[in-house]
Formats: C-alpha cells, structure tokens, sequence
C-alpha cells in the first residue's frame, strides 16, 4: 500500500510541474544549457608584395560553424622514399580554421600554410624536389565585417612578403 501511495505522490508531483523545478531529470535545465550556434562567412586574402607593392592577391571563402573548417588547394607529388616506395607530399594552400565565441566577442584559431616549388635555379640539380613553406597559425579576436591582418610572413630568398589577411562576417 505505501509503495502504491509514494508512487502516485510522485506521478503527482511530476505532473505538477516538480520535474521543471530541478529534479535531476530537469528537462528545461538541459534545454536552456544548449547555446545557440552562429554560423559565420570566412574571406580570407593572400596578398603577395614586392618592395612594398602588391603584386599578386588570391581570396578563399568558406562558411563555418562552431567546428574546424579545412579549405586545400593543391597538387599531390610523389617522392621517393625508401627503395622504389613513394610517399606524396601536398603542395599548394591549405586553411584550417574554427570561429569560437570568446566571452560574447567571436575569436578565430586559424592555421594556414602555403608552399611551393623552388625555382630550378634553387634546386641546386637534385632528383628530389625542393618545396618552400610559409605557416602563419594563431588565435585571434576579431572584429565582425572589418578585414584584419592577422599575420605576415617574408620570403627569405626574396624580397617579397605575404600577408595573410580575414573578414569575418556572422550569417543570419
């Protein structure tokens, strides 16, 4: 009869509403922990100068959530490893990055990596050859719709710079 009677107090006090005032099965506290998701628009500009002029500039774009974003532009090249093997090693742009909320103000963790082949005259006449490699990787708060440098890299066999440049811009 008491197992009867707690049974039903409890079924009472679930419908009146005691779930929602914290029980550990509190469905309305689990709803209001879930955070709202963004969605954001990434342009991203490699810009190329010269002596202080630009001289080359290549944009990217990508829409991201919350999560890590990969863009990758490029050729795969075999090398030779051990005896005949190969292995193939990625030539060309690859940006990772995520857009997270940091205290209200988004923030950016971005990596990207440019490379490239030597010039013949720098290959110094191997078989293998010689790739040339920038990364500019960092975290960053960000100003939404302002483009921001967020990194610049010189060349050391030029006299040429790259310059990593974003704009962020939140989606509706």
């Amino acid at each position: 009869m008491q197992r009867m009677i707690w049974s039903v107090l409890i079924l009472v006090v679930w419908l009146c509403g005691g779930a929602e005032r914290g029980w550990p099965q509190d469905s309305k506290a689990e709803r209001s922990s879930e955070r709202k998701v963004a969605a954001y628009r990434l342009d991203f500009s490699i810009n190329e100068l010269e002596d202080g002029k630009k001289i080359n500039e290549r944009h990217y774009s990508m829409k991201t959530l919350d999560t890590f974003q990969e863009l990758k532009i490029g050729t795969r090249v075999p090398v030779e490893a051990e005896h005949g093997s190969f292995q193939y090693l990625d030539v060309g742009t690859n940006i990772r990055c995520r857009v997270f909320d940091s205290q209200g103000s988004p923030g950016l963790d971005v990596k990207v990596e440019i490379s490239n082949f030597a010039l013949p005259d720098q290959a110094k006449g191997g078989s293998q050859p010689i790739v040339r490699q920038m990364v500019i990787s960092g975290s960053t708060l960000v100003t939404l719709d302002k483009p921001m440098l967020i990194g610049v890299v010189d060349d050391p066999n030029s006299k040429r710079q790259f310059q990593l440049e974003v704009t962020v811009a939140k989606l509706k």
